[in-house]
């Protein structure tokens, strides 16, 4: 997997994604600190509202970013995305209403949903071989896990010596390392000869590709899926480490470990189970996976509830969960890029940004919301959804590799 690394070009971007994440990290951390600083106890409910700005952001804000920015340099578009992020980490410390942390919020997300997927849509340009580009998923997909399972123990061997104030500045440095490497880094130049077309037309470009292409409808089934597995844990993982099983901090940290290193050891085999088996199998396993993993989340809160144990049995649920996420999550981005052209490549990649997290916006509120009365509705629930959505995914699957045969 680390051969793509003797790529110059793409080791410098997955440097840059490696240091923003980090950056972002320590701004989890330090976001969430700033809003006890100023709420105190309703800090929870100004997190809520910031996570929902973020979603709206990648949801809303996205398509309309790719669209105006489509015909710019690369380079331009992710250097200012990053300066737009240094500058809002270095504003949040002077903050002294929670209005003002949803303005900043707002802004920075929508600078990372213009990052992020004019980031990744570059990467098949630079990694043209699909067994490269699978490799490559891989490894980011591990940067994404490994950074959360060090970033809070990074963030917290950081606050014994400094304030959480000063992790804003770690994470203004992130973002301007990210932007320095990509300023060093020479960028595939883009087409010749690609159509000149106006915002309107290139606003439903990439939704228009997802309709067209049932590889893509697929992706968007499995989407659900994951959303309805990931919603679970990191929605209601503090509610069954406390009030569920009544442990402590650190077993709110052991389960979200539990998920993310799942997760990891899981994209570390991606290229071999791809190689074996294709994208579209592996991804319908991983729904499979996730359904199974939220049967045995309802089966674990329904002993809970009667009073039984059961907290060895959810963090093995976790980790099931972590499994089927990377399995679909990992190798997902291949089937982008085939269905994809050079001409509309960063709009279909931003159309699966902000459709993927369209999904979250279902799933979150029916993790929290009915999860406050019923914690075993609400796991009914996500499984009644992950499992409809992995049905079709795998007839279509069935369907698909049935015709090519």
């Amino acid at each position: 997997m680390l051969r793509v690394l003797r790529d110059t070009v793409y080791a410098r971007l997955f440097s840059a994604q490696v240091v923003a994440l980090l950056g972002t990290g320590l701004l989890t951390v330090a976001l969430g600190l700033l809003a006890f600083d100023i709420a105190g106890d309703a800090a929870g409910s100004v997190l809520g509202t910031a996570l929902t700005i973020k979603m709206v952001a990648y949801v809303g804000v996205a398509p309309l970013i790719a669209a105006l920015v489509d015909r710019l340099p690369r380079k331009a578009v992710l250097i200012t995305a990053d300066a737009v992020r240094l500058v809002i980490a270095l504003l949040l410390p002077a903050v002294s209403e929670t209005w003002q942390i949803y303005v900043l919020v707002f802004v920075l997300q929508s600078a990372s949903a213009t990052f992020t997927p004019a980031f990744q849509s570059l990467i098949p340009a630079v990694l043209p071989d699909p067994k490269d580009y699978t490799r490559a998923l891989s490894l980011s997909r591990l940067a994404y896990d490994l950074e959360a399972l060090l970033s809070p123990l990074i963030a917290g061997a950081l606050l014994t010596v400094i304030s959480f104030h000063d992790l804003f500045a770690g994470t203004a440095i992130g973002f301007a390392l990210s932007a320095l490497l990509v300023l060093s880094t020479p960028l595939p130049r883009a087409e010749d000869g690609l159509p000149a077309t106006s915002f309107w037309q290139r606003l439903p470009a990439g939704a228009a590709v997802f309709a067209r292409t049932p590889t893509l409808r697929f992706l968007l089934l499995t989407n659900m899926a994951v959303a309805a597995g990931t919603a679970i844990v990191l929605v209601n993982s503090v509610v069954y480490a406390r009030a569920v099983f009544a442990l402590d901090d650190a077993a709110l940290a052991l389960a979200l470990a539990c998920y993310g290193i799942g997760s990891l050891v899981t994209a570390l085999s991606i290229p071999g189970i791809v190689e074996r088996l294709g994208v579209i199998r592996t991804m319908s396993i991983g729904a499979a996976v996730i359904v199974a993993g939220l049967l045995a989340a309802v089966i674990v809160t329904g002993i809970a509830a009667a009073g039984g144990a059961g907290w060895s049995a959810l963090l093995g649920t976790w980790v099931v969960l972590g499994i089927g996420t990377s399995l679909v999550n990992t190798p997902s981005s291949r089937l982008l890029a085939d269905a994809s052209t050079p001409a509309n490549r960063t709009l279909v990649y931003t159309a699966q940004f902000a459709l993927s997290h369209a999904c979250f916006l279902l799933t979150y509120p029916i993790a929290g919301w009915l999860g406050a009365v019923s914690l075993i509705g609400a796991a009914g629930a996500l499984l009644g959804i992950a499992l409809a959505a992995a049905t079709a995914a795998i007839a279509f699957a069935r369907h698909r590799l049935h015709q090519t045969a």
